[in-house]
This record gives structure tokens, sequence and C-alpha cells, in this order.
């Protein structure tokens, strides 16, 4: 049986359409990222570049129970539709906002877009695609998003490179509304869906954690602490390191990440989940090794292409290993779950590495290190659980 196939139904239409907004969604607040250290610090407020990524993680990860529900309730397009609208206003907003307090209320609000569109897109695809082939669907879908990191950063260094930093603003309101018209015109896939009441916003503590998939959801918090180094570090990093592009590392590791992404979740359809997690936590370590202990423009592009290859085989597989565990009609709850911790390990890792670096270059490499000791601590938890003789058959 061979890994990898191009047959339908996982290339449709409409499975293209969706995999193209999320493209356009990814690329514009990543657009942003790159930039926003130095445009807090134009504003004044250099010491809060710690603020950039957790304050937006932060919303994100509170808003994920709530996404969660409204994607089981009131259906999968609505909640899609409504990050990218956050998404829109928050670019047309930056420009007006032009303090500190009001650029970092804005980054809190920002977050909400990327705690609603992801949570229903991911169970978007679960619903038109046969169980058998999950993990290549999200595998394609996620590769889809993590184009975003690429040409978003890539984009948005053009363009703030020969215009300004409003018109780089603009620019992602209108990717942001692109991603939105392609979502009016696709068709519900939650079929006993609700209207939409206040009273559905009414979470429960049952509401917010699903406890079935806890396992992925704890791998994904430590896997994705490194991730929250990375967004907010790899900028000033990479102009130590005389890059004047600072979207290159996102590029370079996007690149490595697209090479290996379709096929890890194929091979995860077929071996398991677990040992494609197992693989992409030690290449991961690996990475971070790399970046932490090459001190050159050479180490760093080594450092993004083999950190591209582990989040790669990360985010398709524990993806997948989430839908697996999920029950039925509850699939919104156990991915906003894996979610949670995923912005929970982003937020940390964003605010405890620009606490302790403090625009100090020569704490990054020991950062680097303790984010690589964390994902030692991943293995070591999957291994005590027994995940080490899990099969294809028996994601559970």
């Amino acid at each position: 049986m061979p890994i990898f196939t191009f047959s339908s139904p996982v290339y449709n239409l409409r499975f293209g359409l969706v995999c193209l907004s999320s493209l356009l969604f990814s690329s514009s607040y990543n657009m942003l990222i790159p930039e926003l250290p130095a445009y807090l610090s134009g504003l004044g407020g250099a010491e809060y570049k710690g603020l950039i990524i957790s304050l937006f993680t932060l919303t994100a990860g509170l808003s994920r129970p709530f996404s969660g529900k409204l994607t089981d309730t009131i259906g999968r397009i609505p909640v899609m539709i409504t990050g990218g609208v956050v998404c829109l206003l928050c670019g047309l907003f930056y420009p007006v906002l032009g303090s500190v307090a009001g650029f970092l209320f804005l980054r809190l609000v920002h977050g909400f877009s990327t705690g609603f569109t992801p949570t229903a897109t991911a169970a978007y695809v679960a619903d038109i695609i046969p169980k058998k082939r999950w993990g290549e669907a999200l595998g394609l879908q996620g590769l889809c998003y993590s184009l975003g990191f690429a040409l978003g950063p890539a984009i948005g260094g053009l363009v703030k490179l020969h215009y300004s930093f409003d018109i780089l603003f603009y620019t992602s309101s209108l990717v942001a509304l692109l991603s939105i018209v392609i979502l009016a015109n696709m068709k519900e896939t939650l079929v006993e869906k609700q209207n939409f009441s206040p009273g559905i916003l009414r979470i429960s503590r049952k509401d917010i954690i699903a406890p079935e998939v806890l396992p992925p959801a704890i791998v994904t918090f430590m896997s994705y602490i490194a991730f929250g180094i990375i967004l907010t570090l790899i900028p000033d990093w990479s102009e130590h390191l005389g890059l004047s592009n600072k979207g290159a590392f996102f590029i370079a590791f996007t690149i490595a990440s697209l090479t290996v992404r379709v096929i890890a979740g194929k091979i995860s359809d077929k071996f398991g989940r677990v040992p494609v997690v197992y693989a992409g936590l030690f290449i991961l370590f690996i990475a971070l090794m790399l970046i932490g202990s090459l001190d050159s423009f050479s180490g760093l592009m080594t450092g993004a292409a083999v950190y591209g290859m582990a989040m790669g085989m990360l985010p398709p597989a524990l993806n997948a290993w989430t839908v697996d565990r999920s029950i039925e009609g509850q699939r919104g709850k156990a991915l906003a779950t894996r979610y949670i911790a995923l912005e929970a390990g982003i937020g940390l890792g964003a605010f405890f590495s620009g606490w302790y670096y403090a625009d100090m270059i020569n704490r990054i490499p020991v950062i680097m290190y303790a984010a690589a000791a964390i994902t030692l601590i991943a293995l070591g938890y999957m291994w005590h659980l027994g995940y080490h003789h899990k099969t294809a058959r028996n994601h559970r």
C-alpha cells in the first residue's frame, strides 16, 4: 500500500478552498510578527517585547473553550469567519491606537482570531475527510496554514521595507478580508446546528477541557514553548547576525516544514501518531540545540531548517491524535483543548523568554538550551505513560 496518494475525496474544491482560506488567514497575522518588536520599540515600549506574543496567546487560549463550544453548536463556518473579522479589524486599528497601551490592548484583542479560526477549521476538515485519511488531510491543511508563516513575514518585510508600518497593517487587513470572502461562500458541515444565543456563551468546567485528549494536549504544550521563544527572540537574534529581512528564519523553517508535513501526516495514518510525535520531538531537541550553539547566519538557517522538519511532523500528528481520541459530537471541544495547550505553551515561552532576555543578546543561547530541555521532558512524559509501544491501530 503506497504511503502517499493523490485521490479523492481529500483533493477536491471544498478542501482546496478551506486550505486557501487558512493560508490567507495565517499570512494576515504572521506578516506583522517580525516587524512588531521594532514597532513597539519605536513607540517607546522596548521593555514590553515579551508581551507581543504572550498577550496575543493569552486571549487566544481564553477564547478556545468558547470557540470549541460554538464550533459544536452554531457551526464551523461562523467561527472561522469570526477569527478573520478580528484580524481585519485589528489591522485597521493598529495605526489609530498609536501608543504603547493601545498597541498592547490590540495585541490582546488580536489573539481572539487564532482562538477561533484554527479550532473550527480543523473540525471542518475532519468533517469532510474520511477518518482513515485524517492525518494526511490535516497535514495538508496545516501545510497551507504554515505557508502563512513564510509568505506572511516575507510579504510583511517587503511592505515595511518599501512603505510604512501603516501600510503593513492595512495589507494585513486586506489579506484577512480575502480569507473571509472565501469562507462566506462555503457550505456548513455541522448537521444539527443551533442559532446563536447569549446562553451558548455560558461555559461550565466540563466545557473547558476534554480529558480524553490530555496526552496530545500536554505534549503540545511542552513542544510549543519553544515556538513562543522563537517568535519573541528570533527577530532580534536575526538582526544580531546581520540579517536585513527578519522573516528569513521563518521562511527557511516553513520551507523545510513543507517538505515533510504531508508525508508525516500520511505516515501517521499508516503507522500511528505516536511514532511520528516521538521523531518530531527528537528533531525539535536537535534544532533548538543548533540554534543556541551556532552563532552565525549559516548556523541560524541550519537550525531553522531542522526546526521546520520538527514542526512539519508534530502538528499534523498531534492534531490527528487529538481527533482520534475525541468523542463524537465534541470534536470542537477536543480540538479547543489542544489549542488551549498550544496557546499556553506559546504564551509562557514568549513571556518568560522576553522577561529573562531583557535585550541582552548573550542570553538567547541559554534560553534555547532551556527549551531543548523541556523537549526532553516531553519525550520522557510519553515514555512514562507507555506510549512507546502504541501502533497505528491503537491511537488512543
